[in-house]
């Protein structure tokens, strides 16, 4: 799993992509939860906290680059 720095220093397509790999997994991981045992269920929670950061480090670019504009 990315570290949050690893993850300021990717491009905005590499964080995109990145957040929709860890959505799919995460998904993946609730429908197996649901229907089976989980092999380990810390995945889902190492998943979740992947789609935060990558969340908060895209909005922090966003509202650095608004800032720029003003």
């Amino acid at each position: 799993m990315a570290e949050a720095a690893e993850l300021r220093e990717m491009s905005d397509e590499q964080l995109e992509l990145t957040l929709k790999e860890a959505k799919e997994n995460l998904f993946r991981f609730h429908i197996q939860a649901q229907t089976d045992r989980l092999d380990a269920p810390s995945e889902l929670r190492r998943y979740r906290r992947l789609v935060a950061r990558v969340k908060t480090i895209q909005t922090q670019r966003e509202k650095a680059a608004a800032a720029a504009q003003s």
